[in-house]
């Protein structure tokens, strides 16, 4: 094999994370992209998502944001109020979002992110779907032969020899485990103690109510916060629908299995949870019909050691879950495909070195950890000082609100300029070009294994004096 198009790149799981490898590989010119989803078919569900410009930047790249942003909110300001008064903490207007990173900050429905992505998938000849398969295991990570055996829902197992297995099929990811059981490393998923609801009103529910019909037709995310307790809400498709998406403490799935991460949830339970929300919150919670209450359990898990094994790469929430309290768990996960696609491009040899496109996805780690690494913990920090109870440290976390009106930096970090700057300003592809040379000679001149991970002080997206 002489050039590296001709590699076979399979990927388990068409999430966001499994379409968007799909998708990059694809434009970068590979000509066999396999996809592997234990689902029959993509009917996308789910409810609001947030659109920042860095994760804007890549999709304009694979010619899928316009459609996207077509049916998606520009976001103009936030306000962040107490949950209880309906007090306003502090306001943020966003006006020149678009002017500073080049792409606005929007709201949409995940249908719309996903369908775009795969939509523009089902349009390069390269990708090829396989629908109701499951991974049963990965019997070799190469980096000479990369094996794992495949399980049609109606079918018998077959095995698929590939040259890059990517692992995109989320937090109870069956690549991961293979891998970490291949290296006798434990890594269980765990409960981060919190869950959401997710909730969609429609405009024909809101526009009788002037004022929640103001909160529709806003270019505005809100977030009321409370102990232990937040709601984020905001427009999408095309302000037809108003969002609403949760946290708070995790008590209704201390009898289910372990395995279960959604549950029909009671609405008496979701009033009681909010009941000393203000009157704007109670309105729109009362909307949603009983039996379309859903929960969703946040789960996550330790860090890993490695996020390579030969020629098999983890993908977004298989390596590095999120809470939602930062909005860019898909966008790390686009951005990982992203860069993904243009190491493995960037190998020596053409695709011929197989040594070398495992060192590639080494690269890739390298350049990938330390960044999400900081989102990761930032969104974690954030939600702790949103949840604060009454005392000291909520007294002076209120105190930071009111001096952010003076320009200071934010409690909430998602709403906060620096670390907007610092998120919305960087650019994943060509920070993968302009460093590929230097990490991968220092991964060449090195024993394997020696430097999985470690940036060696690569701070990815500029984090340094950013406060976690």
């Amino acid at each position: 094999m002489s050039d590296y198009r001709d590699l076979r790149i399979s990927v388990i799981g068409a999430g966001m994370g499994g379409l968007a490898c799909a998708l990059a590989f694809a434009k970068k010119g590979f000509k066999h992209v396999d996809v592997y989803e234990t689902a029959s078919n993509l009917g996308f569900v789910g409810a609001g998502i947030q659109l920042a410009p860095n994760m804007a930047r890549v999709l304009d790249r694979w010619g899928c944001w316009d459609g996207i942003y077509a049916e998606a909110t520009d976001i103009k300001s936030s306000s962040i109020r107490e949950g209880s008064t309906n007090r306003e903490l502090v306001h943020v207007e966003m006006p020149d979002i678009a002017q500073k990173y080049g792409y606005p900050h929007c709201t949409g429905h995940r249908a719309s992110l996903a369908g775009g992505l795969y939509e523009s998938c089902q349009n390069e000849p390269a990708v090829t779907f396989h629908f109701s398969s499951s991974l049963m295991d990965v019997a070799s990570f190469g980096p000479d032969k990369t094996v794992f055996t495949v399980k049609p829902r109606d079918g018998e197992p077959y095995k698929v020899e590939t040259d890059v297995l990517l692992g995109a099929d989320g937090i109870k990811s069956a690549v991961r485990a293979s891998m970490l059981r291949s290296i006798d490393v434990e890594a269980d998923v765990e409960d981060t103690g919190q869950a959401a609801y997710r909730i969609m009103l429609n405009r024909s529910q809101m526009e009788h109510d002037p004022e929640l019909l103001e909160l529709l037709d806003a270019d505005c995310a809100l977030r009321w916060i409370g102990e232990k307790r937040h709601i984020v809400a905001y427009p999408i498709s095309n302000k037809t629908i108003y969002n609403l998406s949760t946290c708070q403490p995790d008590v209704n799935f201390a009898a289910a299995p372990s395995a279960t991460y959604t549950t029909r949830g009671s609405k008496p339970a979701m009033l009681k949870v909010y009941e000393d929300f203000g009157p704007t919150v109670q309105k729109m919670l009362n909307m949603v019909p009983e039996g379309e209450v859903c929960e969703w359990k946040l789960r996550s898990h330790s860090p890993l050691p490695t996020w390579i094994l030969g020629s098999v790469a983890l993908v977004g929430d298989a390596c590095h879950p999120t809470l939602p309290h930062l909005s860019q768990g898909a966008a790390m996960a686009i951005e990982d495909a992203a860069v993904l696609a243009e190491v493995v491009s960037q190998a020596p040899g053409s695709g011929a070195d197989r040594d070398a496109v495992s060192k590639a996805l080494k690269v890739y780690e390298l350049l990938r950890r330390d960044r999400t690494t900081v989102l990761v913990d930032m969104a974690a920090s954030s939600a702790r000082t949103l949840h604060l109870g009454d005392g000291k440290a909520k007294e002076e976390r209120d105190r930071q609100f009111l001096n952010a009106k003076k320009g200071q930096p934010i409690p909430d970090k998602w709403a906060s300029p620096e670390v907007q700057d610092m998120i919305y300003s960087y650019d994943c592809v060509k920070e993968a070009q302009e460093k590929f040379d230097e990490l991968y000679a220092t991964l060449a001149s090195e024993a394997d294994g020696q430097t999985n991970g470690h940036a060696n002080g690569f701070a990815n997206g500029h984090a340094n004096g950013v406060a976690v």
